[in-house]
């Protein structure tokens, strides 16, 4: 049966309510104006180091305070877990691909010891058998090594699934077809990130996975 990989935030759990907390906590210890829940919701998609550039840059605080500021981020960031839940369908969807034979991953920009940590807390962690985070390569997405080598782990190529630009630029360059679903933290339209299958709801997404796919 043919391996899917999916993206994590934004694409099967809604994390953007701790990923707002978290850094309005970081944000509060130093002394600075909170973030609203649409710049951290927007912050999102291409790892801790980014989302924390942009946290600085929101609240004017120098490029200097990057090294310590990410490290405290990564520090606090295996507790960001308690507003996290899985979009509707997922659990269900998962469920009913792995049943039919398909060999499940995911392929996220998370850091892979915060990925585990989520998957633990939300009890998802068994229906993957390859897990490849943010750190867990030189490389994260948009480059494509993640992703082949999470196929390599399911043993051989398939299809991935995600909800960004990121995740659309993944998909091209590493040559598989893009399942997008539309209710994460995209900021295109839909439309124009060349998806093989756009889909907003989870419990469709067993039956989409049909040939040629």
């Amino acid at each position: 049966m043919t391996p899917i990989v999916f993206d994590l935030d934004g694409t099967l759990i809604d994390s953007a309510t701790d990923f707002h907390a978290g850094a309005n906590g970081i944000l509060a210890d130093e002394g600075h104006a909170p973030l609203t829940f649409d710049e951290a919701r927007s912050f999102i998609g291409n790892g801790a180091a980014v989302f924390v550039a942009k946290m600085r840059a929101a609240r004017g605080i120098p490029d200097s305070e990057q090294p310590r500021l990410h490290a405290e981020f990564v520090r606090r960031y295996d507790d960001f877990v308690s507003l996290t839940h899985p979009y509707p369908g997922v659990i269900e969807a998962l469920q009913r691909l792995k049943a039919r034979g398909h060999p499940l991953g995911i392929c996220t920009n998370k850091p892979y010891r915060p990925t585990l940590s989520v998957l633990r807390h939300l009890k998802m962690e068994t229906l993957f058998q390859t897990i490849y985070g943010g750190n867990s390569l030189p490389v994260h997405k948009p480059d494509p090594a993640p992703l082949h080598a999470a196929f390599a782990a399911l043993g051989g190529t398939g299809l991935f699934v995600g909800d960004s630009e990121v995740d659309a630029e993944t998909a091209h360059r590493a040559g598989v077809p893009l399942f997008l679903f539309s209710g994460g933290y995209r900021k295109s339209a839909a439309h124009s990130m060349g998806a093989a299958v756009v889909f907003g709801d989870f419990h469709a997404l067993p039956d989409l996975v049909k040939p040629p796919f």
